[in-house]
């Protein structure tokens, strides 16, 4: 397993070591021993999965306070942008973001810290979104910001005038007026 630092302290690309056969293939998507003996110490309790088509947008999305979650998240059909978004008030990169094409092909996984809006943009025609998260949701501790904002600067790899949003995303606030953390 390769872990690769992004240009966010404390965000990491992870990538599997695969092995193929005329079979298929194998990787270890996850092992806690490899993880700790990286410094990443995480207690994985819930595991997600969502299905979504070409030209959505799920995000910006975080959980604040006691129920905050650290999150490993990878495609298993498809390729989509994923984004973490550095929501840390003391953090030098405050507000800057990861952007990372995860697909099925690549296998790669992002590894987002507590306190890190998430969100991502699917680029095919289907994905399969799966991840990992060491705290339970709780719906009283959700927070989101705009997948638009023009503060962040994303660039989602799609026509965001297309974009397919939930009502709840639609609806949520700049940066600058969200209730982070």
């Amino acid at each position: 397993m390769k872990i690769i630092n992004t240009a966010i302290k404390d965000v990491f690309i992870i990538e599997p070591q695969v092995f193929k056969d005329e079979r298929g293939y194998f990787f270890e998507s996850y092992n806690q021993a490899a993880f700790k003996e990286a410094g990443l110490n995480y207690d994985f309790i819930q595991d997600n999965q969502s299905q979504s088509v070409y030209g959505t947008i799920r995000g910006l999305h975080f959980q604040k306070g006691e129920f905050s979650q650290a999150k490993l998240v990878r495609v298993l059909e498809g390729t989509v942008l994923d984004v973490a978004v550095d929501l840390r008030p003391d953090s030098p990169t405050f507000g800057q973001h990861v952007a990372v094409e995860l697909s099925a092909e690549n296998n790669r996984q992002l590894m987002i810290p507590r306190q890190f809006a998430h969100g991502f943009a699917v680029l095919t025609p289907r994905a399969t979104f799966a991840y990992k998260c060491d705290n339970v949701y709780n719906k009283a501790s959700e927070g989101g910001i705009r997948f638009d904002d023009p503060a962040l600067a994303i660039d989602w790899k799609i026509d965001i005038s297309k974009a397919i949003l939930s009502e709840k995303d639609k609806i949520l606030p700049l940066l600058e007026n969200a209730q982070c953390f």
